[in-house]
């Protein structure tokens, strides 16, 4: 039998995978090939993520954390709460795009 934080794993897994189908508007590549989140996981009714802006005036970044919000609710079971935080401590860089990523932007 699985225990919470077992559930919770597999849990926060779904999560970055349904993370994996929201586009950067203005890349077209998805926010985690992209290196945008820093950080995700999902504990009980709640899931926090972390995002990285690809430039601290962002125009699209309304539009990436409603997608967020509504695709984390969407797809993992029991999620009702979405926190969606900026990562401002630092900047995000080219450095961050996944292997995956840079097929994708054909680097």
């Amino acid at each position: 039998m699985n225990t919470e934080s077992e559930r919770d794993l597999e849990r926060t897994r779904e999560a970055i995978g349904a993370l994996r189908t929201i586009l950067d508007p203005e890349v077209g590549v998805n926010l985690v090939d992209l290196g945008l989140i820093d950080e995700v996981h999902v504990e009980g009714e709640r899931a926090v993520v972390r995002l990285f802006l690809t430039t601290p005036a962002c125009p699209a970044a309304g539009a990436i954390i409603q997608g967020i919000e509504r695709s984390l609710r969407t797809a993992v079971a029991g999620v009702t709460e979405v926190a969606v935080t900026l990562v401002l401590d630092r900047p995000w860089t080219a450095e961050r795009i996944t292997p995956e990523g840079r097929l994708q932007l054909g680097w």
